[in-house]
C-alpha cells in the first residue's frame, strides 16, 4: 500500500499567502479518497495522481498505480503527466497577458498575425478562437482526413498548417455557434510566438510558471525531449488484455503538450484566488464568458468550462490524448479544487474528481432546481411500455445540429438504443414519454424525452443532460437501397483541401469506404442518399441527370466537407 505523501509547504508559498494554515484530511477521509481510486492502486496497472485543493493549501496528494509498467515505477504527486486540452487555459492566459501588454487586441484580426490563413470572407477575431467560436475545422480531424495517424505520425505546427491553408471553407459563421476545435488554440500559441518574438514554450515559461513557481511544468515542443518523472500513456484492448503503450507524437503546443503535476496545478489554481501573474483583472478575463451572435450566454470561457456540478458552481477542464487522461475542477465559493491525473486512456478523471468531491462537500451539495423533478419523477413506478408503444418509439432519428444519426428500435423484447455501432442500451421510462438509460455510469443523468409529433413537425427525441440544454433528434424515414442501387454510389472521390484520394467500393453487397491509413468503413444506409460509418455522415450529391457527382461529410468538428467524384 502506498502511504500518503507527507506534505511540504515551500516557504516562499507561506510568505506569499499570509495566514495561509496546513490542512490535511481525516484518516477516515483519506481512506474514502483512496478507495475511489483503489481499481488502480496496483503494481501492475498504469493508474492516477490525485491533487486535492482547499484554502490555498494542497489538503492531499497521492498516487496510485505505476508511472511506468516497463521499469517498475509508480506513480507519486511528483510523477509528470502530459494533460491533454488543459493546456488551453494557459494559452488562453498567454494571449491574455499580451493584450494586458499592450501587444495584442483579443479582437484582432486572426490574419493580421497569421497572414497566410486563407480568407473566408469573415472576420476572425483571437477572441472567437480563444472561445470556440471561430468555425474552424479541427485540425486533429483535418489530419486524420488527410492521412495522419493522431499520435502514430510525426505532428507539428507545419503539418497543421499545411492542411489549414488548404481549407475553402468555416464550419459557419464566427460567432454563430460553439463547436470546439484544437485549432483555434495551436493557432493562438502561434500568434503568441509571433508577438513575442519567443518561442511558446519560453514566453509560458518566463510569464507564467516560473512566477508562479511551477518548476515541473512546461510546453513540450520536441516529443524526442526527455522529461524527468514522466509517465508513459498506456490503454488496453479490452478487460483482461495486455497493457500497450500509448504516447503522443506531437511537436505542436497550445491546444495540447502541457506537462505538469498535480503539485505545480495547485499554485495554478490558487492564482484564481490571489493572482500573482499579469495585470489586475486578468481573472476576471480568463472567467468572461461571451455571447453567440443570437445573444446566447456561453458556458465556455477562455480554455475555462463554466458549469456547475450539484448545484456549486464550478471552473475547469479535462484533456484526454493517446493514453493520457486529465481533469482539474474547482469549487470557487468552497476554494476548494480537484485534479486528476491518469495516464490510462480508460479512465474518467472527470467521474473521479466529482467523487472526490461528493466526499469533500457533501455538506455543501444542493440540488439545482431540475433535479428534484428528475429525482422525485425517478422514484415513480412507471408501467411497462407495450409491444405497440415501443414500436410507436422505434426508428431512425437524425440529429440537424451535427447531422448524426440514432437509432431506437424493439430488441429482446425492449426499447433499446443504439448509442455506437452494435452497442445498444435499454430504455427505461422514468415518467410518461421520458427514459433513461439502463447499464452506464451516467444513465440516470440523462432524460431521453420522446416529443409526440404535432402539426408541421415529426415525432423527436430530445436528449438533455442535467439541467443541459436538449438535443433534437427528428423521425426521418429509413433508406434501404437494392443490389441494383448500390453500385451508383462506387467511385474514387478527391477534396481541394486535402490530398488523398477516398475510394467507395462494393463488397459482399455493402459500401465500404477505403482511404490512406485507415481501415476499411462499413457504410449504411440511413436516408435516401445518405450513408453513415466511423468517418460521419456522407451525403450524396447528384447532378440534373440524378448522377452521383460526389458527396458531402458532416464528421463531428468538421461540417460541409466536399469531395467530388473522379471520371
Amino acid at each position: 500500500m502506498i502511504r500518503l505523501t507527507h506534505l511540504m509547504i515551500p516557504v516562499s508559498l507561506l510568505l506569499a499567502a499570509p495566514g495561509m494554515r496546513s490542512q490535511t484530511l481525516s484518516p477516515d477521509q483519506a481512506a474514502q479518497v483512496d478507495k475511489v481510486f483503489e481499481k488502480y492502486n496496483r503494481t501492475d496497472s498504469p493508474g492516477c495522481a490525485v491533487g486535492v485543493y482547499k484554502d490555498g493549501t494542497i489538503l492531499y496528494k497521492h498516487g496510485y498505480g505505476m508511472a511506468n509498467l516497463n521499469d517498475d515505477v509508480t506513480i507519486t504527486p511528483q510523477t509528470v503527466f502530459h494533460v491533454a486540452s488543459m493546456s488551453k487555459q494557459f494559452t488562453a492566459a498567454s494571449i491574455l497577458l499580451l493584450q494586458q501588454q499592450g501587444k495584442l487586441s483579443i479582437d484582432d484580426d486572426v490574419h493580421k498575425y497569421i497572414p497566410e490563413l486563407p480568407d473566408f470572407g469573415e472576420h476572425i477575431t483571437l477572441r472567437h478562437l480563444m472561445h470556440h467560436t471561430s468555425g474552424m475545422r479541427d485540425q486533429w480531424s483535418l489530419l486524420e482526413l488527410a492521412g495522419w495517424r493522431y499520435s502514430q505520425d510525426l505532428i507539428t505546427d507545419d503539418d497543421v498548417m499545411s492542411v489549414l491553408v488548404h481549407q475553402k471553407a468555416l464550419n459557419f459563421k464566427p460567432g454563430e455557434k460553439y463547436m470546439y476545435s484544437n485549432t483555434g488554440f495551436t493557432l493562438l500559441a502561434i500568434v503568441v510566438k509571433r508577438v513575442s518574438g519567443t518561442s511558446f514554450r519560453e514566453f509560458t515559461d518566463k510569464n507564467i510558471f516560473q512566477p508562479l513557481g511551477m518548476m515541473h511544468t512546461h510546453f513540450r515542443d520536441d516529443h524526442e525531449e526527455v522529461i524527468k518523472h514522466d509517465a508513459l500513456g498506456y490503454d488496453q484492448d479490452g478487460d483482461g488484455k495486455p497493457y500497450r503503450m500509448s504516447l503522443t507524437n506531437f511537436d505542436t503546443a497550445g491546444a495540447t503538450s502541457l506537462h505538469t503535476t498535480v503539485e505545480d496545478l495547485q499554485l495554478w489554481d490558487e492564482n484564481f484566488y490571489h493572482p500573482r501573474i499579469g495585470a489586475p483583472g486578468l481573472i476576471d478575463l480568463m472567467l468572461h464568458r461571451d455571447k453567440l451572435n443570437n445573444g446566447e450566454l456561453q458556458h465556455y470561457a477562455s480554455g475555462l468550462a463554466i458549469g456547475k456540478y450539484k448545484g456549486l458552481p464550478t471552473v475547469g477542464h479535462g484533456g484526454a490524448d493517446a493514453g493520457y487522461r486529465s481533469n482539474i475542477v474547482r469549487f470557487p465559493d468552497q476554494h476548494f479544487g480537484v485534479s486528476v491525473l491518469c495516464n490510462f486512456g480508460s479512465t474518467d478523471p472527470t467521474e473521479l474528481s466529482n467523487k472526490v468531491a461528493d466526499i469533500l462537500l457533501a455538506k455543501d451539495f444542493k440540488e439545482s432546481a431540475k433535479e428534484p423533478a428528475k429525482a422525485a419523477a425517478a422514484v415513480q413506478p412507471q408501467a411497462p411500455l407495450t409491444t405497440a408503444q415501443m414500436t410507436a418509439l422505434a426508428g431512425l432519428y437524425w440529429g440537424k445540429e451535427e447531422d448524426n444519426f440514432t437509432h431506437v428500435l424493439v430488441k429482446d423484447g425492449k426499447l433499446q438504443m443504439e448509442f455506437d455501432r452494435d452497442e445498444f442500451h435499454e430504455l427505461k421510462p422514468f415518467a410518461p414519454d421520458h427514459f433513461h438509460v439502463a447499464d452506464v455510469p451516467w444513465g440516470n443523468e440523462v432524460d431521453m424525452h420522446f416529443v409526440p409529433a404535432e402539426a408541421g413537425k415529426p415525432l423527436r427525441l430530445e436528449p438533455s443532460f442535467g439541467d443541459g440544454k436538449p438535443y433534437v433528434y427528428e423521425a426521418v424515414t429509413a433508406f434501404t437501397p437494392t443490389a441494383a442501387e448500390l453500385p451508383d454510389f462506387t467511385g474514387s472521390y478527391v477534396s481541394e483541401e486535402i490530398d488523398p484520394v477516398y475510394r467507395v467500393v462494393l463488397k459482399e453487397g455493402k459500401l465500404i469506404l477505403e482511404r490512406l491509413k485507415h481501415k476499411p468503413d462499413s457504410l449504411r444506409p440511413a436516408t435516401r442518399d445518405v450513408f453513415t460509418g466511423d468517418i460521419g455522415t456522407l451525403r450524396f450529391t447528384r447532378n440534373a441527370k440524378h448522377q452521383i457527382t460526389g458527396f458531402i461529410l458532416d464528421a463531428g468538428r468538421i461540417q460541409n466537407f466536399r469531395f467530388t467524384r473522379r471520371e
